[in-house]
């Protein structure tokens, strides 16, 4: 999609009503996406572990409207479907990938953690707890280097803020001045213990401190909150001023991946959150309380973003398995 970049407030009526409608549809497809990809791992058809990013919808979606799809990188973690649809990649290569089938991004052989698209500058899906933020500095350092005007987008989670390797990184990006956000997705359990519990000190915006890396804590809850604050800290680092860290207070609705029942938690918190919180839900109302959509036009939003994941559903099954003889492809490519 294609949106004016502005500076704007949470709740700035300067966000056009078209902007809006853009992020509710993005944001809804990421979690009809979802719910059949939930379907598809309980009828067997997904194997291996997949991550569902319901209920955190907003950090990526208000994100990626803040960079430009054609000279800025992003790279992000296991629970990635919603960073690759938001990149603009195609829902049934990505079906398909989940799947295991060859018309999949990384022809079946990924699976859900590991798919990429150079065309959308998409750098993985990485399964190694944190792993993807010294490559994701690794890329902003490319950017640097070929003065290409880029930034990168490295997502992480609240647990791999804990991983040695990400403050190597930290020092390196703060020493060369790397144009790179650091998007600390904390949806507060990690794979199942809670930061409180996990992490000494809680505001883990602040960990770049010791590195003279600035700083934020924002509610990634809210779509337009998290587009403001992505405006200021993309256009610091595409200025050359280094990196900046974002910490989104989220919360995902569903088990760290599908086979965890995530007993760690009440289902009345999980009740209250969606309830409260709901990114999808708080937007639908401000564009309903704002008169820039009918009740009847969301409904109709809603039907296309099923029929789009319906046919990538249907696409993935009836794409055929790889062959054996790509077992031993793509293993090197020599650059």
């Amino acid at each position: 999609m294609a949106l004016t970049r502005r500076k704007a407030k949470p709740g700035d009526s300067a966000v056009k009503a078209e902007d809006l409608v853009a992020f509710y549809k993005d944001m809804l497809l990421i979690r009809r996406f979802e719910e059949k990809a939930g379907q598809l791992y309980g009828m067997g058809l997904i194997n291996g572990f997949c991550h569902l990013y319901i209920g955190q919808e907003a950090v990526v979606v208000g994100m990626q409207s803040t960079i430009s799809n054609v000279r800025d990188s992003v790279i992000t973690s296991y629970r990635d479907h919603g960073h690759m649809l938001a990149c603009g990649m195609d829902p049934k290569g990505v079906m398909a990938e989940l799947t295991g089938r060859a018309g999949g991004y990384s022809k079946g052989k990924g699976g859900s953690m590991h798919m990429f698209s150079l065309e959308k500058k998409f750098y993985g899906g990485h399964g190694i707890v944190g792993a993807q933020v010294p490559l994701g500095t690794g890329l902003a350092f490319a950017h640097k280097y070929s003065e290409d005007g880029g930034i990168c987008l490295c997502y992480l989670g609240d647990g791999a803020v804990n991983q040695g390797q990400v403050y190597e990184s930290f020092n390196m990006a703060s020493l060369w001045k790397l144009p790179v956000v650091y998007v600390i997705e904390n949806n507060k359990y990690a794979m199942g213990t809670s930061t409180e519990r996990s992490s000494a000190g809680n505001d883990l915006y602040r960990r770049g401190a010791a590195y003279d890396i600035p700083g934020k804590q924002i509610d990634g809850m809210d779509v337009l909150a998290v587009k403001a604050a992505g405006e200021e800290a993309v256009a610091r680092a595409r200025a050359g001023e280094g990196p900046y860290i974002l910490e989104m207070k989220t919360y995902r609705y569903r088990g760290h991946s599908m086979s965890d029942p995530a007993k760690y938690r009440t289902k009345e918190e999980v009740a209250k959150m969606r309830e409260q919180h709901d990114p999808i839900d708080q937007l639908r109302k401000k564009l309903l309380d704002s008169g820039a959509v009918t009740e009847d036009r969301l409904k109709e939003i809603d039907r296309d973003a099923k029929a789009v994941i319906s046919e990538a559903a249907d696409f993935a099954q009836n794409s055929p398995e790889p062959e054996a003889s790509e077992l031993y492809t793509d293993i090197l490519i020599e650059a």
